[in-house]
């Protein structure tokens, strides 16, 4: 069975079709880059997934079970936006998560718990790069080192499925590429399941195992929003360099187009 199974899912905001039959198997462990023109439904999806939007129609199972639909600390989440929180330290923003859960009506933990989660915080930030700016505040660190905060708030729950918003999107081209390093060494470590938001193909090829493309199939000009996007195409990566190379050439243009290639 797979870990995440969607099953004749639509999204509809009103007379506005966003989703439309979606359907996708999705193994534990697997790196899924969404690709697809602007206002396609793949963010849709990502809070589908997270819990934040409940289906119009349709089914989402993790572990064949029904979708819990608040967001829990088994999915953790990260935006092109930092979701930093500007009064914290880097070292408290990322302990907060871990004190939250145990101290839900004080907000903190006290004593050696309090140390034992701040010790928890201090290992994960060294991972991320971030060892020497534990006392530093968000407003204090670049975009790129921001994004390494935001990623570390995410981990540090354990979430067994990592969903990413565009995370790298405002990031210049040399800072996006150690990201991409980061990420590739903490899935590879982790093997958590991974969906990523992407209008760049190269980003998409660089981190997936799977290239999975949201687009139209049908289409009113007098009414725009009549029909939602679906899963056009199921592109496996890092197999057969060829043939991904032929799928990818086989996409349509307005799909193509839309999408940064380098």
């Amino acid at each position: 069975m797979s870990y995440i199974q969607v099953r004749n899912l639509w999204q509809t905001y009103g007379d506005q079709v966003v989703l439309e039959n979606l359907r996708v198997d999705i193994e534990e462990g697997e790196f899924c880059a969404l690709v697809g023109a602007s206002g396609c439904g793949k963010s849709t999806f990502l809070r589908m997934l997270l819990g934040q939007e409940a289906p119009s129609r349709g089914t989402i199972l993790l572990d064949g079970k029904p979708l819990a639909t608040e967001p829990d600390a088994s999915r953790g989440i990260v935006f092109q936006r930092y979701s930093v929180l500007p009064h914290l330290s880097v070292l408290d923003n990322v302990a907060l998560g871990l004190e939250l859960p145990r101290a839900p009506f004080l907000g903190r933990l006290f004593g050696r718990a309090k140390v034992e989660a701040r010790e928890q915080a201090a290992t994960l930030l060294k991972r991320v790069g971030l060892g020497h700016s534990l006392d530093k505040y968000p407003s204090q660190l670049s975009g790129g080192m921001q994004q390494r905060l935001a990623i570390a708030q995410a981990l540090i729950m354990k979430p067994r499925m990592l969903l990413l918003d565009e995370p790298f999107g405002a990031l210049d081209p040399g800072i996006r590429k150690d990201m991409h390093a980061l990420l590739l060494e903490l899935w590879q470590e982790t093997r958590l399941t991974v969906l990523m938001v992407t209008h760049d193909l190269s980003e998409g090829f660089t981190l997936g195992t799977r290239l999975l493309v949201f687009d139209k199939v049908r289409h009113d000009p007098h009414e725009p929003g009549a029909y939602g996007a679906r899963i056009t195409y199921d592109i496996p990566l890092n197999l057969d360099r060829h043939a991904t190379r032929e799928a990818v050439a086989a996409l349509p243009e307005h799909v193509t187009g839309a999408l940064k290639t380098a």
